[in-house]
């Protein structure tokens, strides 16, 4: 035994790879939710990715959450090109109805109607909820409100979702 720390260098580069690999789909996928064009999506992945390996603490890597929002942040910062909600939407239409492609049934101009009714912050909570498949209380994190507030606001848009649909009774999970 030599009595020497570890190399600081090789721990950072294990820790920022366990992040990376960890997370990158998820990151991926909610950028995907607004971005259509795949070498953009790229991009900004990796500028989520470089922000955070600038910011690593291997004590204390960031989540997913943290990643979400370095995200977040970098989709507002582009704000002026083109987006679409298109692949989102049919994930949503995927939850409420329980069916990728609907027999007949609720199709996605129905969905695309039903979520343009909802506030801003309902419609957030859904695509974080069907799109990333985020829990309320990672939901609660990434918005940096109360739990109970993010499932108050959740149920609203799912009634509001299930009456414009005509499901009243059943159940959009």
């Amino acid at each position: 035994m030599n009595g020497r720390s570890p190399d600081p260098e090789a721990l950072r580069n294990e820790v920022f790879t366990r992040v990376f690999d960890d997370h990158w789909a998820a990151v991926r996928h909610h950028i995907e939710c607004v971005v259509d064009d795949d070498a953009e999506v790229t991009e900004i992945v990796s500028e989520v990715f470089l922000l955070a390996w600038s910011r690593l603490k291997p004590a204390r890597p960031m989540g997913r959450v943290w990643l979400l929002r370095a995200a977040e942040r970098r989709l507002r910062a582009r704000s002026g090109r083109a987006l679409t909600l298109l692949t989102a939407l049919d994930a949503v239409h995927a939850g409420v109805t329980g069916d990728p492609a609907p027999p007949g049934r609720v199709g996605q101009a129905e969905v695309v109607r039903a979520v343009g009714v909802l506030t801003a912050r309902e419609r957030r909570i859904i695509m974080l909820t069907y799109w990333d498949g985020l829990a309320e209380g990672e939901i609660a994190e990434l918005l940096r409100a109360s739990e109970s507030r993010v499932r108050r606001t959740l149920r609203r848009a799912q009634d509001r979702l299930r009456t414009e649909l005509g499901l009243e009774g059943g159940d959009i999970r």
